[in-house]
């Protein structure tokens, strides 16, 4: 029995390794998505996030008192977005306009037809999600977006918690109304 077989299998399974760190969010989230709990308790904190997202037409997914945590969601078509990256599919507002030959020989004759109705049809769908997290005396708060075409396939994706939004959102909870 010759051992280069397992020799080989052994240096390979070597190549594996782990990462060295865990994926980040890019961009990193603003400062303005942490702030002090203050001396409100948490189901306070809990029931002003709630008001001030759902008046923003958000959707409330998830509530936990422990930890103090809720999760939110809003959708909202892109109109025109249609795909950017195939550029068959792209037909613009009205569709495309083809002129094109019959069968040919005998009867053959001209062919009119409207290619389809492009973006008005294959809207992108934007997934916006909020999570607000009271731990210990800090608020936390963390937002992303993705975008999912007509196919229901994931396009794009990317950390969107901004200095302006969370900043919106603080204020809106304190004051007790939308971001």
């Amino acid at each position: 029995m010759r051992p280069w077989p397992l020799l080989f299998m052994l240096a390979l399974a070597g190549c594996q390794t782990v990462p060295a760190t865990l994926p980040m969010a890019e961009p990193p989230p603003a400062a303005a998505c942490r702030w002090p709990a203050a001396a409100e308790p948490p189901g306070e904190i809990l029931r002003r996030a709630v008001v001030a997202l759902e008046d923003d037409g958000f959707l409330i997914r998830h509530t936990a008192t422990a930890p103090a945590l809720v999760s939110a969601e809003r959708t909202r078509i892109l109109p025109g977005y249609g795909s950017r990256y195939d550029d068959w599919e792209r037909h613009g507002v009205f569709g495309g306009i083809g002129l094109g030959g019959g069968s040919g020989g005998i009867g053959g004759g001209v062919m009119i037809g409207f290619g389809g109705v492009g973006s008005l049809t294959r809207d992108a769908t934007q997934l916006e999600r909020v999570s607000l997290l009271v731990s210990g005396s800090e608020v936390r708060v963390s937002r992303d977006l993705q975008i999912i075409d007509w196919r229901g396939e994931l396009v794009e994706t990317r950390s969107a918690s901004t200095a302006a939004f969370c900043s919106d959102l603080h204020r809106a909870m304190r004051a007790g109304s939308a971001p």
